[in-house]
């Protein structure tokens, strides 16, 4: 919904909810200018919104008494739409917001005319949201909760974490800006005292969490939609190049959104380039499709993955 049909419906309920009031006033409440005001009561009167004005020092502008926003209604898709969203709430957030979850369909259901409702149990039935976590949440929950907190009253934060590419973990001190669901795993970014630039932190991998009370300003200019799509823009990139022998092919042309580039030779295999910012995930992710691929480059890629290969060898030997 756009910013004017918000407001208009703003509008329509101040009206409705307190009669006689000011143009002036409502410009304050709207946050826009007495101008813009006037062309919202022309644009209802076109809408055949009645809006009238009482001249003198008590009037002002109110509805045509006994008027009334329009029951709720919403089309087949819409009610749908509803149902859906509460349940990635559920499948997301676990027991934070899965009661509210509930109780507020259960709000919008009582109020639907019988075709919505039945538009709600089919969805319920054939259109199912489940497994999109790929961690256990219901453990998560305490963690998750106390991130909701800090990142709520913004307040600092103290963590130990344990990083993919490092075996100790490390204390970190961080003012938490938000919560990200992205790819099957929650996120915190905030700004880290110990690099001094804002990162981005796999909840999973919290070990510890206290929440200070040391508070922190958010800053004015972060946006996080922004953030997350320059996350890696300066982050050192590994590209990697690896082959897939012919009998593969298929688990490239079932993973094209992990592959930079992808050329198939004349033999049937595959070469595809792909792009992480260490070679860790590079090398366990190479490791996952086992001998159906091959490292060609960078030979610190090729290495690692030997190394990883032989140390799995030796511990299967025993």
């Amino acid at each position: 919904m756009t910013n004017v049909a918000t407001r208009l419906l703003t509008l329509i309920t101040l009206l409705q909810n307190q009669p006689n009031q000011k143009a002036n006033e409502l410009a304050d409440k709207l946050g826009v200018s007495l101008r813009t005001v006037h062309r919202y009561f022309a644009m209802l009167d076109e809408m055949g919104i009645p809006v009238y004005a009482e001249r003198g020092p008590y009037g002002g502008f109110s509805l045509v008494r006994g008027y009334k926003l329009p029951p709720l209604t919403f089309s087949l898709e819409e009610a749908v739409a509803v149902y859906l969203g509460t349940d990635l709430i559920r499948e997301t957030w676990g027991t934070l917001y899965q009661d509210a979850a509930r109780s507020a369909l259960a709000k919008v259901e009582n109020i639907l005319p019988d075709e919505q409702r039945t538009e709600i149990q089919w969805a319920r039935r054939s259109l199912i949201s489940t497994n999109l976590y790929r961690a256990d949440l219901a453990s998560l929950s305490p963690v998750m909760k106390k991130l909701r907190q800090a990142t709520r009253e913004r307040v600092q934060i103290s963590i130990q974490y344990q990083g993919l590419a490092k075996e100790n973990q490390q204390r970190r001190k961080i003012d938490p800006y938000a919560l990200v669901f992205r790819s099957g795993w929650w996120y915190l970014v905030g700004h880290c005292h110990l690099r001094k630039a804002i990162r981005t932190f796999r909840v999973d991998r919290i070990q510890t969490l206290k929440v200070l009370a040391t508070s922190f300003e958010y800053p004015i200019d972060f946006d996080v939609q922004v953030y997350l799509q320059t996350e890696f823009k300066n982050q050192p990139i590994i590209r990697a190049h690896l082959r897939f022998v012919p009998e593969a092919a298929f688990m490239v042309r079932s993973n094209l959104s992990m592959w930079e580039s992808i050329h198939e030779n004349k033999d049937g295999s595959m070469d595809v380039t792909l792009t992480a910012p260490d070679l860790p995930w590079l090398a366990s992710m190479t490791l996952s499709f086992a001998n159906w691929v091959t490292v060609q480059e960078p030979p610190e890629l090729k290495s690692l993955v030997q190394e990883w290969a032989q140390a799995t060898l030796e511990r299967y030997k025993s």
